[in-house]
């Protein structure tokens, strides 16, 4: 089995920035995306956005898929404040499932399911959160909802999970052939989760440095 490195891994955080200066963009600009609006309350809008590199690599995706399918966009930037609630919520909730696991347990185990803050992709504007719909809009089923944790979908969300329909396998193949051409990485844990010029992407490519680093949305 490949390893799985998790968002907690001291490789991630060991990663060197060096900020290349791409603007975060909105994604409600650029007709060719399907645009989900589930995440607009959480981030006040903010989810909307990403890096110019990473959008530009979205439609790159989106021009591979086989007719009849579309990306739907779901989150991309997430503000470092609201990446650090859901980090926090998150391990005070195995906390209390887990009252004997240590610190450094219930760190890790969060990581697969939201990123650290200090080293977050989403707070760099380099992630993104998506799926699959067809030509009408109606999203496909890719196994689990988005989102789901380890715990609720029995590890179904994990990208290469085994106990998932072979239709969903099969749109996860197609999702990912497309993202992975484009340049993105996916974080294994989460089939949706997908990045490009984070810590996380340089580490799994090889890149000598990352090109984004955490920033606020002006």
């Amino acid at each position: 089995m490949t390893e799985i490195v998790l968002m907690s891994d001291p490789r991630v955080a060991s990663v060197g920035v060096r900020e290349c200066g791409d603007r975060l963009v909105s994604v409600r600009r650029t007709a060719p995306l399907l645009v989900d609006e589930r995440k607009q309350q959480d981030s006040g809008g903010a989810f909307a956005y990403v890096r110019e590199g990473v959008l530009d690599r979205l439609l790159e995706a989106q021009a591979a898929l086989p007719d009849g399918l579309r990306l739907l966009y779901v989150e991309g930037y997430r503000p470092p404040s609201l990446q650090r609630r859901y980090f926090d919520e998150y391990a005070a909730r195995l906390r209390i499932d887990h009252p004997d696991w240590p610190a450094d347990r219930i760190r890790s185990a969060a990581s697969r399911h939201v990123s650290p803050p200090e080293i977050a992709p989403h707070s760099a504007g380099a992630a993104v959160d998506v799926t699959l719909a067809d030509a009408e809009g109606r999203e496909l089923d890719l196994g689990t909802p988005m989102n789901a944790t380890p715990e609720e979908s029995a590890g179904a969300c994990y990208t290469e999970a085994g106990n998932v329909s072979e239709a969903a396998r099969s749109h996860r193949r197609v999702l990912g052939g497309a993202l992975m051409r484009a340049g993105l990485v996916n974080y294994p844990t989460e089939w949706w989760h997908w990045s490009y010029g984070d810590r996380y992407w340089a580490l799994v490519s090889g890149a000598a440095s990352a090109l984004y680093g955490p920033v606020e949305l002006d």
